[in-house]
C-alpha cells in the first residue's frame, strides 16, 4: 500500500518520508522541516507549526509548512491547504475592483457634473479597495515565507484594511455632504487622522499576534462605526424618507451589517470553534470574513454610485430641499 503523505496530529516531522522523488535535500533547508524542497511539501498539521505560524488552533490540519523560497509560496497559490480560499477570495476580488476602477475612471459614459474631483473622489476608493485586497491576498500567500516576511506583510495587510475603510469614507461623506461643505471637510479630515492613528496601532509587532485578535477586529470596527457620527447627521438634516432615497441608507446600512457580521464570525472564530478541523480547508471564519469584505466593498460601490447619480441629475445645484 502506497504510504499516506499527511502526518497525523503528533506524529513528529523527523518520522515524515522524503517527499517522492527526492533522494537528499539541500543543506540549507531548516532541520525541523525536511519534507520541504521548492514545490515538494506536504501541508501539515497545527501542533507540529512554528509559533510565529500558529494563529487558529481551532484549524487543525492542512497547513503549509515553511516555504524555503517565495518561488514556492506562490506555487503554492495551486495547492490545496489552509490558506488557499483566503488567497483565492482576495485575489479574485483585486482583479474585479481593479478593472472596475479603470472603467469608473475612463469610462466616456459616466456622467459626472464635476469630473476631476468626482474621479478623485472614486479613484480614492478604488485604491483603497484594489490595494486593501492586493495586501491581503500577497500576505496570505507568502507569510509561510519566514517570520521576518510574515510580520512585514501583515502590518501591509493591516493597513491595507484601514485605507478600503478610509476610502469608502470619501465618496459617501462627498456626495452626501455635497452642498455642506463645512461639515463635509470637517468630517473627511476626522475619517483620515482616525485611520492614521489605525495604521500607527497595526505596525506594533503584537497587533498581530493571535492574542490580539478581539483587539483588531475593534480597531477596524470601531474606525468603520466612526461613521455614525455624519450618518446621524445625514438622517436628522434630510430625515429618514429621504436618507433612504436619495442618500441611498438602506445600502450604507448592509454594508455596515456585512463589515460587523464578517468582523464578528473573525474574532470568534465561527464556525471553525463548534467544529474543530472540520472547517480546515473551507468554510472557516477568515475565508467567511473575506467574502465579506468583498460583498460590502460592492454593495457599497452601488451605493455610491446610486448618490452619484443622484447628484447628476440635479445638475450638481445645490437648493433648499438639496442643502446637503
Amino acid at each position: 500500500a502506497r504510504p499516506s503523505i499527511h502526518p497525523s496530529p503528533g506524529d513528529h516531522p523527523s518520522s515524515f518520508p522524503p517527499p517522492p522523488g527526492t533522494s537528499s535535500l539541500p543543506p540549507t533547508l531548516p532541520v525541523p522541516f525536511p519534507w520541504v524542497w521548492e514545490g515538494r511539501w506536504r501541508v501539515i498539521p497545527y501542533d507540529v507549526l512554528p509559533d510565529w505560524l500558529k494563529d487558529n488552533d481551532f484549524l487543525l490540519h492542512g497547513h503549509r509548512p515553511p516555504m524555503p523560497s517565495f518561488r514556492a509560496c506562490f506555487r503554492s497559490i495551486f495547492r490545496l491547504h489552509t490558506e488557499t480560499g483566503n488567497i483565492w477570495t482576495h485575489l479574485i476580488g483585486f482583479l474585479f475592483f481593479l478593472v472596475l476602477g479603470i472603467g469608473y475612471m475612463f469610462s466616456p459614459n459616466m456622467n459626472y457634473v464635476a469630473p476631476i474631483q468626482e474621479r478623485v473622489v472614486f479613484g480614492t476608493f478604488f485604491l483603497g479597495a484594489t490595494l486593501c485586497l492586493c495586501f491581503s491576498w500577497l500576505f496570505h500567500t507568502v507569510y509561510c515565507h519566514s517570520e521576518r516576511v510574515s510580520r512585514t506583510f501583515s502590518k501591509l495587510d493591516y493597513s491595507g484594511i484601514t485605507l478600503l475603510i478610509v476610502g469608502s469614507f470619501v465618496p459617501w461623506l462627498y456626495y452626501s455632504f455635497y452642498c455642506s461643505p463645512q461639515p463635509q471637510l470637517i468630517y473627511l479630515v476626522i475619517v483620515c487622522v482616525l485611520g492614521i492613528t489605525a495604521i500607527t496601532v497595526s505596525q506594533s509587532d503584537h497587533f498581530a499576534t493571535p492574542q490580539y485578535r478581539a483587539v483588531r477586529a475593534g480597531v477596524f470596527l470601531g474606525l468603520g462605526l466612526s461613521g455614525l457620527v455624519p450618518t446621524l447627521h445625514f438622517l436628522l438634516a434630510e430625515g429618514p424618507g429621504r436618507a433612504a432615497s436619495a442618500g441611498q441608507m438602506g445600502w450604507l446600512f448592509l454594508m455596515a451589517l456585512l463589515y460587523i457580521l464578517g468582523a464578528a464570525l473573525y474574532a470568534a472564530r465561527v464556525p471553525e470553534r463548534f467544529f474543530p478541523g472540520k472547517c480546515d480547508i473551507w468554510f472557516n471564519s477568515h475565508q467567511i470574513f473575506h467574502v465579506l469584505v468583498v460583498a460590502a466593498a460592492g454593495v457599497h460601490l452601488h451605493g455610491v454610485s446610486q448618490l452619484q447619480a443622484f447628484r447628476s441629475s440635479l445638475g450638481g445645484a445645490c437648493t433648499e430641499s438639496t442643502v446637503l
